[in-house]
């Protein structure tokens, strides 16, 4: 069995692979296991993993994976999810890059710790500048329940830090089913999975660990563009709510899922000219029957207590006329 498999998936990053898989060798133990996982890329991304899996080969188990058709990251991640034997788990965006050694060390931390996951800060790098990003956690070092880090409601916490390649995963998870991601979402697919591990998993612990450079702004990333598969955030937090209203202790996690849910809305909403008109009518006729889905007494506690501004568009939105009915 590997010791770690690392799963990237690429799809149409030419531009930024050389990084990735350079990082990749830096990184390579004959006993860690690169899971290459190619999106249907046009745009000559498949040469570069072919002759970057030769090379990575000599150092490390390699294995590459085409998929025949554009299928998203939360696909191509359970694609590799599907072919991975280590015993540890991790992601890694293609067009972010690892320092060198960064994953014997969080392997070295998941092993002294033996918990079920291990999150980790990182460097957000934008252009020429760079950002450290912290996990919304004060203890480190320390084994925790990650249910216990889902709260309070009206602050940021760990499950809103959804940077899934920031961390590492026992193999546990995986067998309990935790660490798939829903199929076909091609944006906030990380939301559901991680509320999902923060509800389900028994322990998690937070290093100091800073070794993963997240490139922000890369041109093909959805959340550069107005494109309509943005909307599959809709989806994915109508998972969140639904998934949590039939937890244990919904009455105390639901006001925290609806609010979250309803910041997003907000955000995509003070966006929306970026998206084309007909794209942004449908981002606010879903939003709108969205809300109305939600648990009605909760979503009257949370705006309630949001900023004025955000908590009166929404209201309005929630009036607006409609059927209510599902997401797409």
């Amino acid at each position: 069995m590997p010791k770690l498999s690392l799963i990237v998936p690429f799809h149409n990053v030419r531009q930024y692979a050389p990084d990735t898989l350079r990082s990749l060798r830096a990184n390579a133990r004959e006993d860690f296991e690169f899971i290459l996982v190619d999106d249907h890329s046009q745009d000559g991304t498949r040469a570069i993993l072919e002759r970057a899996a030769e090379e990575l080969s000599e150092v490390a188990r390699v294995r590459l994976i085409r998929h025949d058709s554009n299928r998203g990251v939360a696909t191509a991640r359970n694609t590799g999810l599907d072919a991975a034997g280590g015993e540890y788990l991790a992601f890694l965006d293609a067009g972010d890059w690892l320092a060198p050694g960064h994953l014997s060390r969080l392997v070295a931390a998941a092993e002294r710790l033996g918990c079920d996951f291990v999150r980790t800060d990182m460097v957000q790098v934008t252009d020429r500048a760079r950002t450290v990003r912290r996990v919304p956690v004060g203890l480190r070092g320390e084994v925790l329940d990650p249910r216990d880090a889902i709260l309070p409601a009206d602050r940021t916490t760990s499950v809103d830090y959804v940077y899934v390649w920031a961390g590492i995963h026992h193999r546990r998870l995986l067998e309990r089913g935790l660490l798939h991601f829903t199929e076909g979402l091609h944006t906030a697919e990380d939301r559901p999975w991680a509320w999902r591990l923060h509800r389900e998993a028994e322990s998690f612990a937070v290093t100091d660990l800073l070794g993963v450079f997240y490139r922000r702004g890369v041109a093909s990333s959805l959340t550069r563009t107005g494109d309509a598969r943005q909307l599959d955030f809709i989806r994915a937090f109508d998972q969140v709510v639904e998934e949590t209203s039939a937890d244990r202790d919904a009455g105390r996690l639901l006001p925290k899922a609806v609010r979250t849910y309803c910041a997003v809305i907000a955000h995509h909403l003070a966006e929306e000219d970026k998206f084309e008109p007909a794209v942004a009518r449908r981002l606010r006729s879903m939003s709108a029957a969205a809300l109305r889905r939600m648990p009605q007494d909760v979503l009257d506690g949370v705006l309630d207590t949001m900023d004025l501004r955000r908590s009166a568009r929404l209201r309005r939105l929630r009036r607006r006329p409609g059927t209510g009915k599902g997401a797409a």
